[in-house]
């Protein structure tokens, strides 16, 4: 296939949101009467930004020779920071308790382990249900 021709395709299948401010406009003021939309688009992309940065890190130490010494834990340490910034953004946007994001947490993975240990097998094979 031709670049321009999957330009084409792409084009074709990509959600009309995606095309048009104006009817990204409409559909964020639709989300907006749920949800703190702005605080959740700043979570989600900082998320993604931020936990680049973290892994950033990370792969010059493992495939680039930089050290793994006090000052790369230290940088490490303030992206998790810039991380818990963005995910506690994310839970005032949806309005949740990010204790209770805690408990749901423990709880999905103490019903996905149920020996209470990971285990290869149920981490590959989950219940239906399991997201």
């Amino acid at each position: 296939m031709k670049l321009n021709d999957y330009q084409k395709f792409v084009t074709s299948v990509t959600s009309i949101e995606s095309k048009s401010l104006h009817n990204l406009e409409g559909r964020l003021m639709q989300l907006d009467n749920k949800v703190n939309i702005a605080t959740l688009l700043t979570a989600g992309i900082g998320l993604s930004s931020e936990g680049g940065e973290f892994n950033e890190i990370i792969k010059k130490c493992v495939f680039q020779g930089k050290p793994l010494d006090d000052d790369t834990i230290f940088h490490l340490k303030r992206e998790l920071g810039d991380i818990i910034w963005y995910w506690v953004n994310a839970c005032s946007a949806l309005d949740l308790d990010p204790n209770d994001v805690i408990k749901e947490n423990v709880f999905k993975l103490e019903s996905r382990y149920p020996g209470g240990e990971f285990d290869a097998y149920f981490s590959e094979n989950r219940k239906e249900g399991d997201l």
